[in-house]
C-alpha cells in the first residue's frame, strides 16, 4: 500500500513501531476531543443553531442573525462576555494589531513578558520601524525575556507590573519562530495570578494562536482579559476560508470592534458574505481537527527523533499549541523535509518550495502548505526561517491519516531511510 506513495517497507516499519509507542497519548488526546466537543455541541443547543443561521447578508449587514449567534457561540464556548468573529479579519496578525490599536492610546505603554512577540508584530509594535506602526503613534514597547525557554521572569514582571503604569500586558501562548517552548496554559494561569496580586487594571492579552482546543481551558476563562485567533488555525476546523476571533470582556470586545469597523458602529455592522455555515461548522468539527494535528505532531516528534534528530516537544511531553519542532542542524535536510510535505500534500502536490523573501520577515522562508485554503496551518503546513539551527515548524493535519502520509512523504524525500 505505501509502495504505491513512494514509502519504503523501511520506513513503513519504522511508522509502525513508533505507532505503537505513541498510543498512551492518543488516548489523551482523545479524551480532551470529547471534552471539548461536549463544550462546542451544548453552546451549539444553547443558541439553538437552526438552517437560518447559515444565510448570508452583504452592504453593511445590518441584523446579520447567524453572525450575531456566532460571536455568542464562540463566547460560550471559549467562556468570555463577548466575542467578535469575522470575516474581515484578515488574518491572526490582522486580528492582534487591531485588537491593540483598539485598546492602547498615545502615552500607553505595553509589556510583553513572554519576549519578542512573532515576526509579524514587529512593524506593528515599532520593533522595525514603520510610519504606521504602534510607536509612530507614541505607544510605548517594553519586553521581558524568559527564562530558559519556558519560565516566566515572574520576579522582574511583578517589578515592572507593580508600579501601575502599563496599559496592556501581551502573552503569546505559541513560539512563532522562536526556539523556546509554547507556554501551557497552567504556566498563563500562574503568572496572571501573581500579576493579579499587585495589580487589578492592566489589560492582559493572550497571543491564543495554534493553542486552542489543545487543552480543556482557554486564556480568559483562566484570568485574562482578552484573546486573539485566527479561523483558518484551530477554531476554523479546517472549514473557514479566513477571517478571526478576539473574545473577552465586553468592554474590551467593544473597543475592539470600532477599531475594525468604526466608532459608533462597531458590531453592528460587518456582512458575513457567506461564511456563516463555514464557521459554524468549522468550529464544530474544530476539537476533532486538533485531535487529529496533536495526533499528527506526536507522530512526527517520535519518528524524528528515532531518526536521530532533535525535536520539541518530545512525543509524550504536555503540548500547549499544534506546532512541532524539528532541529534538522543543515539547509539541505530542512528544505527537503520542507518539499516532501508539499509532495504529500492533496493540493499543489507538484509544487516545489523554495527559501523566498516573504513580507513581514527578515529571513528568507520556505513554506510548504498544499491546502484547500491558502495559507491555512490547520491544515498540515510546514515552514522555517532560513536560518542555523535550521528548524521546521509544522503544524496541522485535517485527520491524523492525512497527516501521518504527509509526514512519511516527507521523511522519505530526504533519503535518510
Amino acid at each position: 500500500m505505501y509502495e504505491k506513495f513512494g514509502i519504503s517497507n523501511e520506513l513503513e516499519k519504522l511508522a509502525n513501531e513508533v505507532e505503537e509507542e505513541i498510543k498512551s497519548e492518543f488516548k489523551k488526546i482523545d479524551e480532551r476531543c470529547l471534552e471539548n466537543s461536549l463544550n462546542v455541541l451544548n453552546a451549539f443547543q444553547e443558541f439553538k443553531v437552526k438552517e437560518v443561521h447559515f444565510n448570508s447578508t452583504t452592504g453593511y449587514g445590518y441584523d446579520d442573525i447567524g453572525r450575531d449567534t456566532i460571536e455568542k457561540i464562540f463566547a460560550r464556548v471559549l467562556k468570555t462576555e463577548d466575542a467578535i468573529v469575522r470575516n474581515q479579519f484578515i488574518s491572526g496578525t490582522h486580528a492582534l494589531t487591531v485588537t491593540l490599536f483598539g485598546l492602547l492610546r498615545p502615552g500607553d505603554t505595553m509589556l510583553a513578558i513572554s519576549g519578542k512577540p512573532y515576526d509579524t508584530l514587529d512593524t506593528v509594535i515599532g520593533i522595525v520601524d514603520n510610519p504606521s506602526s504602534l510607536k509612530s503613534y507614541n505607544i510605548n514597547y517594553e519586553e521581558i525575556d524568559l527564562i530558559g525557554d519556558s519560565e516566566f521572569n515572574a520576579k522582574a514582571i511583578i517589578e515592572r507590573v507593580s508600579k501601575n503604569d502599563l496599559k496592556l500586558i501581551h502573552i503569546q501562548r505559541s513560539r512563532g519562530y522562536a526556539l523556546r517552548k509554547s507556554l501551557t496554559i497552567d504556566k498563563i494561569e500562574n503568572i496572571i495570578k501573581e500579576i493579579r496580586k499587585v495589580n487589578s487594571d492592566v489589560i492582559i492579552m493572550v497571543d491564543n494562536c495554534y493553542g486552542e482546543f489543545t487543552d480543556i481551558k482557554e486564556p480568559v476563562e483562566l484570568g485574562a482579559d482578552v484573546m486573539v485567533g485566527s479561523l483558518i488555525k484551530n477554531l476554523g476546523g479546517g472549514l473557514a476560508p479566513n477571517g478571526a476571533y478576539v473574545a473577552g470582556k465586553a468592554s474590551l470586545i467593544e473597543l475592539v470592534a470600532e477599531r475594525l469597523t468604526s466608532p459608533g458602529q462597531g458590531k453592528e455592522v460587518g456582512p458575513s458574505l457567506g461564511v456563516n455555515k463555514n464557521f459554524l461548522q468549522g468550529l464544530y468539527m474544530a476539537p476533532s481537527v486538533v485531535a487529529s494535528s496533536l495526533k499528527t505532531a506526536v507522530f512526527a516528534s517520535r519518528l524524528l527523533e528515532r531518526l536521530g534528530y532533535k525535536v520539541q516537544p518530545m512525543w509524550n511531553e504536555r503540548r500547549a499549541d499544534i506546532v512541532q519542532t524539528i532541529e534538522f542542524g543543515n539547509e539541505e535536510d530542512l528544505v527537503k523535509y520542507i518539499q516532501g510535505i508539499q509532495a504529500g500534500s492533496a493540493i499543489d502536490s507538484d509544487t516545489l518550495p523554495i527559501p523566498w523573501d516573504m513580507p513581514g520577515y527578515e529571513d528568507k522562508v520556505i513554506m510548504a502548505a498544499g491546502a484547500f485554503t491558502m495559507g491555512s496551518s490547520i491544515e498540515l503546513s510546514c515552514d522555517a526561517p532560513i536560518r542555523p539551527p535550521y528548524v521546521a515548524f509544522g503544524q496541522g493535519g485535517l485527520t491524523y491519516e492525512y497527516g501521518k502520509l504527509g509526514i512519511l512523504r516527507a521523511v522519505q524525500n530526504m533519503n535518510k531511510i
